[in-house]
């Protein structure tokens, strides 16, 4: 009657009840519902229902990446080196953005983070994105210039600052969207955040590439 629980919680019952709090949000984390029993233990049409959904949807998702190279066909033609860089850059900014979500997920998750922080969490992500991204930029700036040149190791370093920072700022924003209207920030999951990130980041590659290219 006074709001204290009357009984005796086991230190095995408490356990149990964290270890499956925990192993859903990591199911959750990489885009699979929850399961009904161990992964070894469920049938293997739960495992395929389980997964099929995100896994179909993000194919579709990804059509807009494959779009995005069609429309800059002119500009990979004109340099053909900039292809190689592509995966380098598109990865670097889906794992930047998996690593702000994951932060963001967790800190929301141990109440560390509410919705009321965003903004203080957006100031000190541009600075620790834009250094991780400058960073990284330096550390591939020599071969872009070994693999195409000076025209091409200036199209990398600024594409890998933005897509960095771009990517990062997804990451982190989305569970706070999420959040705000009442959905699970943990369906913030990395394949979301890399889908987005790589549709995005090739449009951002590409017209940088085809801004300095039309000047040189």
């Amino acid at each position: 009657a006074d709001g204290r629980m009357v009984g005796i919680v086991t230190h095995d019952d408490a356990m149990d009840v964290a270890e499956s709090e925990a192993t859903e949000d990591i199911h959750k984390g990489m885009s699979i519902g929850q399961l009904e029993d161990g992964v070894s233990r469920v049938p293997l049409w739960s495992l395929y229902r389980k997964r099929v959904f995100w896994l179909v949807l993000l194919v579709f998702a990804n059509l807009f990446s494959g779009a995005g190279i069609a429309y800059f066909e002119e500009t990979i033609a004109a340099q053909v080196a900039l292809v190689f860089f592509l995966p380098l850059l598109i990865g670097s900014g889906g794992n930047a953005g998996a690593q702000a979500a994951t932060l963001m997920v967790r800190g929301m998750a141990t109440g560390d983070v509410g919705v009321k922080d965003w903004s203080k969490m957006l100031g000190r992500e541009l600075l620790v994105a834009g250094s991780l991204g400058l960073t990284m930029a330096i550390a591939v700036a020599p071969i872009g210039i070994f693999r195409g040149g000076e025209a091409v190791a200036i199209i990398v370093v600024l594409s890998m600052v933005t897509i960095v920072l771009f990517g990062s700022l997804i990451g982190m924003c989305l569970p706070f969207v999420l959040e705000r209207f009442k959905v699970d920030p943990a369906t913030a999951s990395a394949p979301l955040v890399t889908t987005l990130i790589d549709a995005t980041g090739v449009l951002i590659y590409f017209s940088i590439a085809t801004a300095i290219l039309a000047g040189v």
